[in-house]
């Protein structure tokens, strides 16, 4: 414990106060983040490269002998220089969400998705949980992203889906 004269109480308002601001904002740096939702074997995307959504070829199915591990889950990739690109920017490449139904989370529920009902919008990878349930989102992107927006806030630090579960 520091002691302060007691002469010094403009030293203690200070000490005070800063204290209380380490309180508030070192905790922030610290907020857990949402986990990813990844299948049985602990893969983002199915296994899928998420570089390959971005360069017109896929998506590609990842090799098990090039991954690598981000946000808890392990991700694969179709070739090295997919996984350099990753690994320089994940917040790129990774889909948003954490990898769950966008379209669910505009009715605000957390649902595991299909990496292959995707698309990109404004630079960001979008996954649903069906093909079917894809083709409804594409009817209103812009209206379905604003509600997604407002529920992820609350959902994010939420359990992610697990695959065998509907949700």
């Amino acid at each position: 414990m520091i002691r302060l004269p007691a002469a010094s109480w403009p030293a203690r308002a200070v000490f005070a106060l800063f204290g209380l601001i380490a309180l508030l904002v070192l905790p922030a740096g610290y907020a857990h983040a949402g986990e990813p939702y990844t299948d049985h074997e602990g893969r983002a995307l199915s296994g899928y490269d998420a570089v390959s959504y971005f360069t017109g070829a896929g998506p590609l199915m990842g090799l098990e002998t090039i991954t690598a591990e981000h946000d808890g889950a392990t991700w694969w990739f179709a070739s090295e220089a997919d996984r350099t690109l990753f690994l320089a920017d994940p917040a790129l490449y990774a889909p948003a969400y954490d990898g769950h139904c966008a379209f669910a989370l505009a009715d605000g529920r957390k649902v595991r998705s299909d990496p292959l009902a995707w698309e990109i919008v404004d630079g960001r990878l979008y996954l649903n949980f069906s093909p079917a349930i894809h083709r409804r989102w594409q009817q209103d992107i812009p209206g379905y992203l604003a509600q997604s927006e407002a529920h992820w806030p609350a959902l994010e630090s939420e359990p992610a889906a697990r695959r065998g579960r509907w949700f």
